[in-house]
């Protein structure tokens, strides 16, 4: 038997893993090295790979940075353009490199792959991906290299996905292809139960329901982009979360209720820098708001923990991160007397802190210890959001790290 066909039907009986290499994994060149060293390993181990890689760590910033010297608010569609070359450098020197050690290997742009979004320029979602040319190279042997964050709308402009974006790649990619796992490499060992620079005695997870896990990522745990988890949900993914710079088994992302308890906290996410916008309803309308938040909406403003309390008049509160607030304060002006608001007050430097569990948190008991403890450490609550999954306070973040210690403390995450 020719020795061509012997390999296409060994990698065809062997397992396919997409693995996904973050900014910092991929910082240096000799961090991209040391990933083509392990990848060659795996590959002469026996491992079908796809690899996906992220813009080299601080180069998204600088192509971002590099626009606003041509215009503060540059056109959605040429921002995507500029800041998706970051990814093409990274696909192009890890194919080198594994080149370089005698293992095929093929760089692909979002487009080449051909990844199929919608026209949402920088927070366009994946609606397709094409698998045909992905798997011809799989079948000969060949690594494909796949810039991560990026595909093409209809009209064959280039999109990217929002910032952490890769992750998603990643993840549709596994589902197309059917993958074994979805493996997210990054500079931590797994998914911890908080930020451990925070809370030294945070501990890793060996596992986290697909729900907790979205909800830490969409209140701030950085380990993996929210619309991955969802992604990886929807199609049935398995996802990993492990350490490029050490060995290890990681977090795994699985299904709710098979390694956890329902109604315990299993983790504490953090969102720092945001702001606290508020203001009279002075003519009750919700017509009239929806105005306001679609605007702000369409101007790629998120806000968050919206309330509304009624006194003499409504009072509407939302955070938003505080690198939004000139923007959200002029837009407010420009609409006050349309909407027929109050005044606007504003607090900045504050910080959301979220517990996160596996249903049944919306308990009084669970509150209750919450208040408690905030209390003895005299930390007021500006904003406080629940759900059956997960309790969100906003609180000033001169206290981010003593609230986040005693709750770590409180309700026993050092011993999970």
């Amino acid at each position: 038997m020719p020795e061509e066909q012997k390999l296409s039907q060994s990698l065809c009986k062997s397992k396919l893993y997409v693995k996904k290499f973050g900014g910092t994994s991929v910082g240096s060149i000799e961090r991209i090295e040391a990933l083509a060293e392990r990848i060659a390993k795996a590959y002469q181990a026996g491992e079908r790979q796809v690899i996906v890689c992220s813009a080299m760590a601080g180069e998204t910033n600088r192509l971002i940075a590099l626009g606003g010297q041509v215009t503060a608010y540059g056109d959605p569609r040429e921002m995507d353009m500029l800041i998706s070359t970051g990814e093409q450098i990274s696909i192009a020197l890890m194919a080198m490199a594994l080149q370089k050690r005698g293992i095929p290997a093929r760089s692909l742009t979002g487009d080449q792959v051909q990844i199929h979004t919608n026209s949402q320029f920088g927070r366009a979602a994946i609606e397709q991906v094409d698998t045909d040319y992905l798997e011809q190279l799989l079948e000969q042997g060949i690594i494909p290299v796949v810039a991560g964050f990026q595909g093409r709308n209809p009209n064959g402009d280039v999109t990217t996905l929002g910032r952490g974006g890769s992750d998603t790649t990643a993840v549709a990619l596994a589902a197309a292809l059917s993958a074994d796992e979805c493996q997210i490499f990054t500079d931590v060992t797994g998914v911890f139960t908080t930020d451990p620079n925070l809370e030294p005695a945070a501990k890793r997870l060996d596992s986290i329901s697909f729900s907790s896990m979205f909800e830490m990522a969409r209140l701030g745990a950085k380990v993996l982009h929210p619309d991955s988890v969802a992604y990886a949900e929807k199609y049935r993914v398995p996802l990993r979360v492990l350490s490029s710079f050490e060995d290890g088994e990681g977090t795994l992302i699985c299904f709710d209720g098979q390694y956890h308890q329902a109604g315990k906290v299993v983790g504490i996410a953090v969102s720092a820098d945001l702001a606290m916008v508020s203001f009279d309803e002075l003519d009750e309308s919700s017509d009239r708001l929806a105005v306001l938040f679609k605007r702000l909406a369409e101007m790629g403003i998120e806000t968050d923990l919206l309330s509304k309390t009624r006194s003499s008049a409504s009072t509407v509160s939302f955070t938003i991160a505080q690198s939004w607030l000139e923007r959200v304060l002029a837009e407010l002006d420009s609409v006050s007397q349309t909407l027929n608001i109050g005044p606007v007050y504003f607090e900045q430097d504050l910080v959301r802190v979220s517990l996160v569990g596996n249903n049944n948190l919306a308990k009084t008991e669970v509150a209750a210890k919450v208040f408690d403890v905030l209390g003895k450490h005299g930390i007021h609550v500006k904003l406080v959001s629940s759900s059956a999954i997960k309790l969100a306070l906003v609180i000033p973040q001169n206290h981010l790290r003593s609230a986040v210690c005693a709750l770590h403390h409180a309700f026993e995450l050092n011993e999970l």
